[in-house]
């Protein structure tokens, strides 16, 4: 699993970033998209959708970190970015 310390940001691209909460992530199929003990590949793209919110994110530099938007019930879209624990 891939865990990641996370912030989101609002307002413009000059916007302060603020700490949110750590996302943890293992996507497997026939072969592991985001595996057990590793990290994603860089360009790794991964988005998803449901009832506590959605984003859209793609990895760089091995995996140690994300950039993307995300949007969570009641909420507007977000900057959202992530680091390697």
């Amino acid at each position: 699993m891939a865990t990641y310390r996370t912030q989101i940001q609002w307002g413009d691209a000059d916007a302060a970033w603020h700490d949110d909460a750590d996302l943890a992530i293992v996507v497997q199929s026939r072969n592991a998209v985001i595996p057990d003990k590793a990290r994603p590949a860089t360009g790794t793209q991964l988005s998803w959708s449901g009832p506590q919110g959605n984003a859209t994110i793609t990895f760089f530099d091995d995996g140690a970190r994300f950039q993307g938007s995300a949007q969570f019930p009641g909420e507007g879209p977000v900057g959202f970015r992530g680091t390697a624990r």
